[in-house]
């Protein structure tokens, strides 16, 4: 790849395994996609490739062999992990309960030069920035980029757990530059090490792997709120995982419950308690590692968190570097999704049903002409009551289809109580990108308004007004509440008309509520 230089001291690491397996590594000649070989006691040594695995001999391996290897690398730590002195290659031990190894993971260790240009932005303007994604998928190497580049300007400090940045022994590797490592004794104690590098070494950065603990994570919220820049990883794939862990929520403002007024309840559209964000973020940016070449960004982790608990998530930047070097960054579209019938999909952690009270991130779909013909929809509803749903679809005269499995449905109705607990159907619901409804209670009206959402129902017994007499309505009425008036009633008008005027009541600084049912519901504006 253009742009990029890889140091491996992969013969360093070879020289440490038995000789049978080092040959035949050599035989493969793979070195440069290589990840890790694989010894465990009473099992041939397996090798594992980016792509595949392959086995290295059909004789088992046997105590020699792991002694082999154990007598020729530095002492494992409290963490069951060691190294190979100036290099970045990890050998992490598997004990039985008696303490003795009886297995190995030597995972090659590579400093790659020039990761770090697609994200260079981030790093140079002072934004604290995390990193998640899968094991093994890069960011360890663009930590310690981002390291070796900072520290050509600014003082920058390593708290190094595991030796997996800077490598093993005293000395460490030339990849982090001029930066500074601070080693920790053991890895319960690494919430410590960090405050302490804060604290006697008077540092402009702090790099850090893997917080995956409490204290840790409270730790880097002290140094964040001293005005050092952090850039560190946490054990996740994405912004969601963050969210829903209890123990690392905090980096990203952490989550409570909170009890809102009637008034405001009112205004969202929501019931009195939701989810909000406890806090400022630790980290400034959060950015998804996809795969070595993909990137997903938040760029804005506290818009980012409250729109997810809003139940409208935001699109990521998406960055990417092709095979010429070249970085292609796709700047996200609207920052809702829609469902193919206009309604807004849920995304994880919903505060309610979506009301036409709420305000409009999206351009929703028209309103459905008065007179044309339904297309069926297959419904499949998990924890929804099917007796409820088919006498509220009887009630509409519409043609919702109940299917009994997720595989024949168009879409999938459910109750807030299943979806926050992340139920498994509600899981592949997600992946498959179907769209989802969530209902407040196990009601017939519930089941009407979903219903009426869901197959674009407007006008259905009365005349609905054009947008244009609804908006110039909507303005008159603003006008008249301006005046002197205690309230006005709107026409009534469908959800989209609805949102639409709200809209407008809000602008004027004016409260506006809706009441009825549909298809009669409209919008009441008055004063605060």
């Amino acid at each position: 790849m253009t742009g990029k230089r890889i140091t491996d001291n992969l013969n360093d690491l070879l020289g440490v395994l038995p000789p049978e397996i080092t040959q035949k590594l050599n035989e493969i000649n793979r070195q440069d996609d290589l990840l890790e070989v694989i010894l465990d006691l009473g099992r041939v040594p397996t090798a594992r490739y980016l792509h595949d695995e392959i086995i290295l001999s059909d004789r088992e391996v046997n105590l020699d062999d792991i002694n082999y290897v154990v007598s020729r690398i530095g002492d494992f730590d409290a963490d069951n992990r060691a190294g190979i002195e100036r290099t970045l290659h990890r050998i992490s031990a598997i004990r039985n309960r008696h303490g003795h190894i009886v297995g190995l993971t030597c995972r090659v260790g590579r400093a790659v030069y020039g990761t770090i240009d697609i994200i260079q932005d981030f790093i140079a303007n002072g934004k604290s920035i995390l990193l998640v994604g899968r094991p093994g998928v890069g960011k360890t190497t663009m930590l310690r980029e981002a390291a070796r580049i900072l520290a050509d300007e600014k003082r920058v400090v390593i708290v190094d757990t595991s030796n997996e940045i800077a490598g093993d022994g005293d000395v460490p590797h030339p990849a982090i530059g001029k930066a500074r490592r601070m080693q920790v004794r053991e890895p319960t104690l690494q919430h410590e090490v960090m405050i302490e590098a804060v604290e006697n070494h008077n540092p402009e950065v702090i790099v850090i792997d893997e917080i995956g603990r409490e204290l840790e994570a409270v730790a880097a919220r002290t140094i964040a709120e001293r005005g050092v820049q952090l850039i560190g990883t946490a054990h996740g794939n994405n912004l969601e995982n963050l969210l829903l862990n209890p123990t690392l929520s905090d980096l990203i403002g952490g989550i409570e419950s909170v009890t809102l007024s009637d008034e405001e309840a009112r205004r969202r559209g929501t019931q009195k308690t939701v989810l909000e964000r406890r806090a400022a973020p630790t980290f400034d940016v959060l950015i998804e590692i996809q795969d070595r070449e993909r990137l997903a960004v938040h760029h804005d982790v506290a818009v980012a968190v409250d729109a997810m608990l809003r139940g409208r998530p935001l699109l990521p930047e998406l960055r990417s570097r092709d095979e010429e070097g070249e970085i292609r960054i796709e700047t996200p579209p609207a920052p809702a999704q829609v469902g193919r019938t206009g309604y807004r999909r849920q995304a994880a952690l919903p505060t309610a049903l979506p009301s036409d009270e709420e305000e409009l991130p999206y351009s929703p779909t028209p309103p459905r002409m008065p007179g044309s013909p339904l297309e069926p929809i297959r419904i499949f509803p998990y924890g929804a009551a099917r007796n409820r749903l088919r006498q509220a679809a009887k009630r509409l005269h519409v043609p919702a289809l109940l299917v009994d499995s997720l595989g024949e449905a168009d879409v999938l109705v459910t109750l807030r109580s299943y979806y926050r607990k992340r139920q498994k159907v509600v899981a592949q619901a997600e992946n498959r990108r179907m769209p989802i409804y969530v209902l407040r209670s196990n009601t017939v009206s519930q089941m009407e308004h979903f219903l009426t959402d869901l197959f674009n129902l407007q006008g259905t017994g009365i005349e609905d007004p054009s947008l244009e007499e609804a908006i110039q309505e909507a303005q008159q009425a603003v006008q008249a509440v301006l005046d002197g008036a205690r309230s006005v009633d709107l026409s009534p008008a469908s959800s989209y008309v609805r949102r639409l005027q709200h809209q407008m009541a809000r602008q004027a600084n004016l409260v506006s509520h809706s009441y009825g049912k549909e298809p009669r519901r409209r919008v009441r504006i008055l004063r605060q």
